[in-house]
Order: structure tokens, then C-alpha cells, then sequence
């Protein structure tokens, strides 16, 4: 009865040095734990280390790779079956710029949104349905400042919190925020793309050979 290595990978993966080994980017279980710490250490890629970037690795490769040196082996890959290697450099040394990204990234979203209910607020004339609402339930004029206004400025503001499902660093429920979920569809949008890409280059580069 031969050995068997399972190995799992994600779409994406980051590493912070340019010498790979499949350790760095897959979750590696079997039957026989030595060729289980040999498969652990075999090199995956070779980046050139003054070039962070995303780089797309083909498990076929690194299957092919495992079964010359372990001919006897039956692997069985779970993911799919080509991922991306995210490699960058010592984050830290770029603090300052990713605290300041994010500050700017912070005052866009906050002045955008702003901007947003604003131009609504407008465009359905709000100060003057609250004003005929006040006249017709009370009817007398509108100060222009009432109860409507006010429960509408909380309201604006209990429901974007509610809704985004975050407050500060905790959450409000267990579920993950609608933030958290379109990012992760651009994240595999995005993934995707790049390995459809690097494929449809390569079946051309071999077409035109």
C-alpha cells in the first residue's frame, strides 16, 4: 500500500522572502510523516528578491516536482489547482506610508459619504417634506430644526452602524460586515483574473512555438 500526502492551498499567499518552500504555502498532512517533512521543505519558487510582486504557481508543477523524488507517492490536492504567491518585503519598513494611506483612504470615505447623504438630502428636497409633514401634523409652520430632523440624524447614523456591523474594534453580531464581504469578492475577482491571465499567456507562448 503506497504513502499518500494531502496537501491544501489557498487562492493567495504571502511571503516576506524570495526562496519558497511548499511549507510557505500549502497545508501538508500524510500517512508517513518523514516524506511528509521532505515535501515540507521543497522549493516551490525562486523570486528575484528586489521584486515584490504576485507571482502564480501551478500545482501541476509542483506535484510533478514531488513525484520525482517520490515516485511511489499518491498526493491529493485539495484548492485549486493554480495559486498566487503574494511576496513582499519588510512591511515595516513602509509603516508610515500604509498609517498614511490609510489616514487618507479614512478622510475619502468619511467626506464621500458625507458628500453622499448631502447631494440625497437635496435632490429629495428633505428640508421640505419635513416641513409639510410638521405643518400637517401639527399645523403650524415649521421652525425648521424639530423632532423629524433630529430622528433622522440618528437614524442616518444608528443605521449605517447597524448596518456595517461594526463599532470601532468590536463588532455588533458574529457576522461578517458587508465591508468584509465585498472586499473578499474584489479579493477573488481580482485572483482570478491574474491567474486567467498568466494562463492565457502561457497557452499562447506555447502556441506560437
Amino acid at each position: 500500500m503506497s504513502d499518500t500526502l494531502y496537501i491544501q492551498t489557498d487562492l493567495n499567499v504571502e511571503v516576506d522572502h524570495a526562496r519558497v518552500y511548499l511549507q510557505d504555502v500549502a497545508k501538508l498532512s500524510g500517512s508517513n510523516s518523514k516524506i511528509v517533512d521532505k515535501c515540507r521543505v521543497l522549493p516551490v519558487a525562486d523570486l528575484t528578491a528586489e521584486q515584490p510582486g504576485r507571482y502564480v504557481v501551478s500545482m501541476i508543477d509542483i506535484i510533478h516536482d514531488i513525484q520525482k523524488k517520490e515516485p511511489d507517492l499518491e498526493v491529493t490536492h485539495i484548492g485549486e489547482p493554480s495559486f498566487i504567491v503574494t511576496y513582499e518585503r519588510d512591511k515595516h519598513k513602509h509603516a508610515f506610508f500604509s498609517w498614511a494611506k490609510t489616514a487618507f483612504v479614512c478622510l475619502i470615505s468619511f467626506f464621500g459619504t458625507a458628500f453622499s447623504i448631502m447631494t440625497f438630502n437635496t435632490d429629495v428636497d428633505i428640508n421640505r417634506l419635513f416641513a409639510q409633514i410638521y405643518e400637517q401634523m401639527t399645523g403650524e409652520p415649521a421652525p425648521g430644526f424639530s423632532i423629524l430632523e433630529i430622528t433622522y440624524s440618528l437614524g442616518i447614523g444608528l443605521g449605517v452602524l447597524f448596518f456595517f456591523n461594526h463599532f470601532g474594534s468590536k463588532k455588533i453580531t458574529q457576522d461578517p460586515t458587508p465591508m468584509q464581504v465585498q472586499m473578499r469578492l474584489y479579493e477573488d475577482d481580482v485572483n482570478n483574473t491574474i491567474i486567467e491571465d498568466i494562463n492565457r499567456e502561457d497557452a499562447q507562448k506555447c502556441g506560437h512555438r
